[in-house]
């Protein structure tokens, strides 16, 4: 089951386990047992620490509990976790095994005294790149709390289940049985929803705080890049974020960072992040900004509201908060969204095997997402709107070598019809002849590219491009005095993380010398 790296790999882990681990399994004569026993066998062998039994009585087989013997740390694994998964096996492991995590201790500490029980079920894909933040962080709760618990689930495995429960996207989340959460979402977050004192407390902590000579909004990228530089000049920096790593954490394999030769977006982003940590930068992370209020409005600083209540005061802003994934915005679209509309071919495509789908949008996104989806699905129709593909041409040709795969051109998508809940089809009109016509699919999958996150800056500084982008000048200025702005957000041309980050210093190198002219003395 693991490769010989990867045995050794593990083996040098698990010789931090202080603490005795039980793998308790409940097997049927599935292949997916047989595959189960083999990774447990293949663990038991790499430490003395570790013991497997198989007379487990959870009702999903096959799955497997990871406690400690004698004990139930309601820590479970209904399925084989490799893929992407496996690094969350291995915490677990470890965690159950006494090794401390690295999460902050004052949000350990809020963990534990959350009052529970909480039952908690997450669905997941092994491909998903976004599962496994949201499994490790359930898996870290459940053994810090004994009032929590967690089972993760193998939607390929459990097909049944997500038929059942109509799930179309992961990951999806059920606390006590009640739908809770999908998507991304990380352990302040989960905790957050939970603990709705924590909110208002956060709240009160970040208005409290003094007012920095550099407020950066957006932990991208342009933000991180930002922050470092702003930083290193040994002046007050903070960033407000909402998630920090923004968009890259959507992002599957990233090939094009000068000096990095291949990486993928979660871990790309926590190495922005553990960069940034290395200098004196206050981070404010889950936090939705809501609006800016000018200087001359403000009082002298630059004002940043937050959806929490929180108030952050700064002499000058950066504004770094990136881009989201562009809407068809046709009927339906919203109301089967996660129903069969999504835009993670990564996350969701497992879920979809061997039904039939769709991809709108012809470029390398697109394109890239048909090859994907070809190797899993039935079939697969892409559809563009212009009269060719703009995808780079070595993917074209490797799209129209498959034999399951449709590209229709000139096609606009006018509607995404359902029934019962979830997509049935897809309505197009063609703009050649101007026929109207229908596809029956089960799923579509939206590549169209990346609107500016600007709605909430209608009104304060000039977002004139048809976009809607943040228009800033050589320097990364806006219109309003100490503002400025980095990335995916502004006018700048070319949306991509190198550009993001080269943006985002040059904007912390603006905002300084607009700091040392506004503050020198007459």
């Amino acid at each position: 089951m693991l490769d010989d790296t990867l045995k050794t790999q593990l083996k040098a882990y698990l010789e931090r386990l202080t603490k005795p681990v039980e793998l308790v399994a409940s097997l049927d004569d599935s292949e997916g047992s047989r595959d189960m026993l083999e990774l447990l066998s293949d663990i038991d062998a790499l430490s003395d620490k570790i013991s497997v039994r198989t007379d487990g009585s959870d009702a999903r087989r096959p799955s497997f509990l990871i406690t400690n013997p004698g004990t139930n740390s309601g820590l479970v694994f209904a399925g084989v976790p490799l893929g992407h998964e496996f690094t969350s096996l291995v915490l677990a492991l470890l965690q159950v095994g006494g090794h401390p995590s690295k999460e902050p201790q004052e949000l350990q500490d809020r963990i534990k005294r959350l009052a529970g029980p909480f039952h908690f079920e997450t669905y997941y894909s092994i491909t998903c790149h976004n599962c496994p933040d949201v499994i490790q962080a359930l898996n870290l709760m459940t053994v810090l709390n004994p009032s929590i618990t967690h089972t993760a689930i193998d939607g390929a495995l459990y097909q049944g289940e997500i038929e059942a429960k109509e799930i179309m996207g992961v990951p999806t989340v059920y606390l006590n049985g009640e739908h809770f959460g999908q998507g991304r979402m990380e352990l302040g977050e989960i905790v957050a929803r939970i603990d709705t004192s924590a909110a208002a407390d956060a709240a009160q902590a970040i208005s409290a705080k003094d007012p920095f000579d550099v407020l950066i909004v957006g932990g991208g990228p342009a933000g991180a890049a930002a922050a470092i530089y702003a930083a290193r000049k040994g002046i007050r920096t903070g960033v407000v974020a909402e998630r920090f790593g923004g968009q890259v954490l959507d992002t599957m394999d990233i090939e094009n960072y000068i000096s990095v030769s291949k990486t993928d977006g979660p871990r790309f982003a926590a190495d922005l992040e553990r960069h940034v940590r290395d200098y004196d930068v206050d981070i404010m992370n889950l936090q939705q900004v809501k609006a800016l209020v000018p200087a001359a409005q403000a009082g002298g600083l630059i004002e940043v509201q937050t959806e929490s209540g929180a108030t952050l005061k700064s002499r000058t802003v950066i504004l770094a908060t990136g881009a989201r994934w562009r809407s068809m915005n046709v009927p339906g679209e919203e109301e089967y969204r996660t129903k069969g509309v999504t835009y993670c071919p990564h996350c969701d495509g497992p879920l979809f095997k061997g039904k039939r789908v769709a991809v709108i949008g012809g470029g390398n996104s697109g394109v890239e997402a048909a090859i994907d989806l070809a190797g899993v699905v039935s079939h697969v129709t892409l559809l563009e709107f212009a009269d060719k593909m703009r995808a780079d041409e070595v993917l074209q040709r490797k799209l129209h070598s498959l034999p399951n795969v449709d590209v229709l051109l000139n096609a606009q998508t006018t509607e995404v019809t359902g029934a019962g809940g979830k997509v049935n089809g897809l309505s197009y009109k063609d703009r050649v002849s101007g026929e109207s016509k229908h596809l029956e699919l089960e799923g579509i999958f939206v590549q169209i590219g990346l609107l500016p996150n600007t709605g909430w800056l209608k009104g304060t500084v000039d977002l004139t491009t048809p976009m809607g982008e943040i228009v800033i000048d050589a320097h990364g200025k806006t219109n309003v005095p100490g503002v400025f702005g980095a990335g995916d957000c502004t006018n700048v041309p070319y949306k991509q993380i190198v550009i993001a980050a080269g943006e985002g210093a040059k904007s912390a190198l603006s905002a300084f010398d607009y700091l040392i002219r506004t503050s020198a003395p007459d």
